[in-house]
């Protein structure tokens, strides 16, 4: 299946889209690195999985894109205590992020009953 198919390669795009735009200026490169580069690795991941040939490598992306997702929901977190986030717009990243995560599950499901 093509990654361009899936809503949740879609949705985890555009959140990494809008993360990158309010980070475009943050002189916190540290900070600014670690959250860019978990949000992009959400989308990549799903993508790179989609185009293993077997089950169990596509789970294995999968996960992988469920442990990039969980780093993400802990560095919203932190970036919104240090005021780097808007309280509002990073609560809805959160709410974003958890929807991601459920989808990752019902996809990763879909292929263990394929193994």
């Amino acid at each position: 299946m093509r990654c361009e198919r899936l809503e949740v390669w879609k949705r985890a795009c555009r959140l990494s889209v809008n993360i990158y735009k309010v980070f475009a200026s943050c002189k916190d490169y540290g900070f600014k690195d670690q959250i860019t580069k978990s949000s992009l690795s959400i989308g990549s991941n799903i993508a790179e999985g989609m185009e293993k040939e077997s089950d169990k490598d596509k789970n294995r992306f999968i996960n992988i894109a469920q442990g990039s997702t969980a780093e993400l929901i802990t560095q919203i977190y932190i970036g919104i205590e240090i005021g780097y986030i808007d309280k509002t717009e990073g609560m809805s990243w959160v709410k974003e992020t958890n929807e991601i995560l459920k989808m990752l599950s019902a996809l990763k499901k879909n292929y263990e009953t394929k193994i």
